[in-house]
């Protein structure tokens, strides 16, 4: 046995050895293409051109990225992993949310590590409509990740009265919201600080973008609290009055109109519902 261990960890340190030369070209084929796109645009940029840049063949590029828009987001694959993995290893006592949130932190930590380059490739994705449909795309796999983790710890908690089903009741719709809530304040808070161009501590506006989802969809949601469920009178305040502002907008007569409202993804709560209000002519002190 005291023979083996010397070749396993030999073959080990080769393999952490080939996932560093592996995650050091993807991060050179990126900066290549960045700099790239940076100096003469999007469109104008070819796979050759970037291959060329990072000293390498058009063949090795594409053994790396299947095109070049991939290559803006060289990170989030291994990323999806970490935080796949990150999920799995939860201590089961600890609140589904909570868990959530620590997975979601990676992803800022993600951009975070490298300010100056998620800037740019933020002011990039803001001018290439390509790669506006590649980041959702992106964002929508970390949501399902989340949601699906969120629906397995409700679908062993057990503490469903007369049994939980999947995709019936309250617990599926939970998990739904409160999954694309964690991403939607992530992406808020994440815009927010490269839209000030990576400057100052991000993470506190993030821990605090989480208290406001405890506090509206799981009550006083913490570490260690009860797995399951929305504590009651959890939904109260703005958040309950807009749910009301909403059901009236919705709710069905032969003759009702159908009312469209707009404002922006980075606008208050409190503005979102006056905007809905002045729309259904609703008094604003109501």
């Amino acid at each position: 046995m005291d023979g083996e261990e010397p070749q396993q960890s030999g073959v080990t340190g080769t393999t952490r050895r080939v996932t560093a030369q592996r995650q050091q070209m993807r991060q050179d084929l990126a900066a290549a293409a960045m700099e790239l796109f940076a100096n003469q645009g999007y469109e104008e940029t070819t796979v050759d051109q970037i291959a060329a840049a990072a000293g390498v063949a058009r063949r090795t590029f594409f053994r790396y990225f299947r095109s070049k828009e991939e290559a803006i987001f060289p990170d989030h694959d291994d990323t999806l992993v970490r935080v796949a993995d990150l999920l799995a290893g939860a201590d089961p006592a600890e609140h589904p949310l909570d868990v959530v949130c620590r997975g979601i932190k990676e992803v800022l930590r993600m951009y975070a590590a490298t300010p100056g380059v998620s800037v740019a490739r933020y002011r990039l994705i803001r001018q290439v409509p390509t790669l506006r449909e590649r980041e959702i795309a992106v964002v929508a796999r970390y949501e399902r990740l989340f949601t699906r983790y969120l629906l397995g710890r409700f679908d062993t908690a057990g503490e469903s009265s007369g049994g939980w089903e999947r995709g019936v009741g309250d617990d599926a719709m939970l998990a739904e919201v409160s999954a694309a809530a964690v991403v939607a304040a992530h992406n808020h808070v994440l815009r927010r600080w490269l839209r000030s161009g990576g400057r100052g501590e991000v993470e506190p506006q993030l821990d605090h973008a989480f208290e406001v989802i405890r506090r509206t969809f799981w009550g006083n949601a913490a570490s260690g609290a009860p797995a399951r469920g929305v504590a009651p009178g959890a939904i109260s305040g703005t958040a309950a009055t807009l749910g009301s502002a909403v059901e009236s907008a919705v709710s069905a007569t032969p003759t009702g109109e159908v009312l469209i409202t707009v404002a922006r993804t980075d606008a208050p709560l409190d503005e979102v519902l006056q905007s809905i209000r002045a729309a259904l002519g609703v008094p604003s002190g109501m």
